[in-house]
């Protein structure tokens, strides 16, 4: 068992999945793929996140926080590229773990990767049901209280889960079956509807930046880091910088480890690599090109907010909008309520549209139910089956779980499979070095090695419940493979009929 557990998938194997009955459609260029990147990393990071980490942790140093999430994913984005260059079918950190580390490490990083895209999606549709509330309240139009909200929320203060007085979040599930239905007629389709809302959202982007510009005051970048330049911890014990009043670490790196989810998205375009018409070339261009325009923007506008607003006096809920309104803009406010909503629209449509193909390469390899999870529409040529499984998880989770705990499963989950395939770079380096590179990481292992370090880094300093539950996570995940899995596996099969054939030949 141990050999097959660390079996690897060539890379002869893994190109001939292309000329397979479940290939998928080659429809996408670098316009699209770029445009999915930032459809999927633009939204929550901008219009949520930013009033959270420069209230409490980090003031108008939120812009190094940026900085240093930006540059981690960018050693990590250089590693995708590769891989995505050199492997271009569905399955994403799932396929690269394949063609280096063996059968189990696949396994875990597809478990993984589902746990990030689900969880994410749920936080998403959590988090543009408030948006979106907020946005019809405009118009004086609300909901009963009772479809608002998930039923019950946890307790920063008391550390205890309190109702909330309503039965289920009303939005979260339209949005979830929205996207669902657009995504099951085609990958097409769901790019063109991405591409339109990336250009809304990127207006109502560059309209913050712009217009908010004219009411900076410099004055409110002082002091520039209140909280200071560090903030790091270990397994939830700051071991450099100041604590809060919960010991959780405060300062300029913590927040960093805070604002890394605004960039989970760009990896959902190697997901998307055996849908680009010239993988080789448009991956790498849509991986690059989409994170490093959304780390300007991101600094951009964390610079605006925190110079419209002093960061004590920024909006938690909504700090963007609300910036507006408190220098004498409230039209403004309607403006960015809209841009949030199409924003987080585009996240959501991202990330649903990437979890069914980690189903279809698992699939694929034997280790899901292929007759559903590997299951493409015979018109729309889409992962069908498993989309909709995925988008009916997404409107349940959204629906009945809180913002809370959703969104602390999500960071460690993604810096689990940044590390892997940073890690798998360099494996793959050693072990195949005769395979073509369209794309590799520039200065050799320095790079893939800064990206292991830097992500185990932001890893170590989230808190030790977030262990625990990847821990739980894993563990079901292992359950799963030993008891269907590994029976089921393509490589278990082939090694089945190979051993018959020799003892046939024997008896011979």
């Amino acid at each position: 068992m141990a050999n097959q557990l660390f079996q690897i998938k060539t890379h002869e194997a893994l190109l001939k999945e292309l000329h397979g009955e479940n290939q998928l459609r080659r429809v996408l260029g670098p316009v699209q793929l770029s445009s999915l990147g930032v459809g999927a990393i633009i939204g929550t990071g901008i219009f949520v996140l930013t009033g959270v980490a420069a209230h409490d942790l980090t003031g108008p140093a939120l812009m190094l926080s940026f900085v240093v999430s930006g540059l981690t994913c960018f050693f990590a984005a250089l590693c995708y590229a590769e891989f995505a260059s050199m492997v271009p079918v569905a399955g994403s950190a799932y396929t690269y773990a394949y063609a280096t580390l063996g059968e189990l490490f696949a396994w875990i990083m597809g478990w993984d990767l589902i746990l990030e895209y689900a969880v994410a999606s749920a936080t998403v549709a959590h988090g543009w049901s408030h948006y979106f509330q907020a946005f019809i309240s405009f118009f004086h139009v609300s909901l009963p209280n009772v479809f608002t909200n998930a039923p019950f929320d946890y307790d920063l203060s008391t550390g205890h889960f309190t109702l909330t007085g309503t039965w289920f979040d009303l939005p979260a599930i339209a949005i979830a079956l929205l996207v669902t239905v657009i995504l099951v007629k085609g990958i097409s389709e769901s790019a063109s509807v991405n591409a339109a809302i990336v250009m809304v959202k990127l207006a109502i982007v560059f309209f913050v930046i712009i217009v908010g510009s004219f009411y900076v005051h410099t004055a409110n970048w002082h002091p520039f880091a209140p909280f200071g330049l560090s903030g790091l911890s270990f397994f939830g014990h700051t071991v450099w910088g100041r604590s809060g009043p919960g010991g959780q670490p405060m300062g300029m790196l913590a927040g960093a480890a805070i604002v890394f989810f605004a960039y989970i998205g760009f990896d959902s375009i190697s997901t998307h690599a055996e849908e680009a018409r010239n993988p080789a070339r448009d991956v790498p261009i849509g991986i690059m090109t989409s994170l490093v325009l959304c780390t300007f923007l991101y600094i951009a506008v964390a610079g605006v907010l925190t110079g419209m607003v002093n960061y004590s006096k920024i909006n938690i809920d909504a700090p963007v909008s609300d910036a507006f309104l408190q220098v004498g803009l409230p039209w403004a406010e309607l403006l960015v309520s809209i841009g949030a909503v199409a924003g987080i629209t585009s996240v959501l449509l991202v990330m649903m549209l990437s979890q069914p193909r980690i189903f279809l390469a698992m699939a694929r390899d034997g280790l899901l139910p292929t007759g559903f999870f590997g299951a493409v529409h015979p018109k729309f040529r889409t992962p069908w089956k498993a989309t909709i499984l995925t988008g009916v998880c997404v409107a349940t989770m959204g629906a009945f779980l809180p913002l809370r705990i959703l969104a602390e499963l999500v960071n460690i989950g993604t810096l689990l499979a940044f590390v892997i395939v940073c890690a798998a770079v360099l494996i793959m380096r050693r072990t195949h070095p005769e395979v073509r590179r369209p794309f590799r990481a520039p200065f050799g292992s320095v790079t893939p090695i800064l990206g292991i370090l830097s992500c185990l880094l932001l890893m170590f300093s989230l808190p030790v419940a977030n262990w625990l539950r990847l821990a739980v996570w894993l563990v079901i995940g292992l359950v799963i493979y030993f008891s269907y899995g590994i029976r089921h596996s393509h490589i278990t099969m082939r090694r089945e009929e190979a051993n018959a054939r020799v003892a046939l030949g024997e008896k011979k």
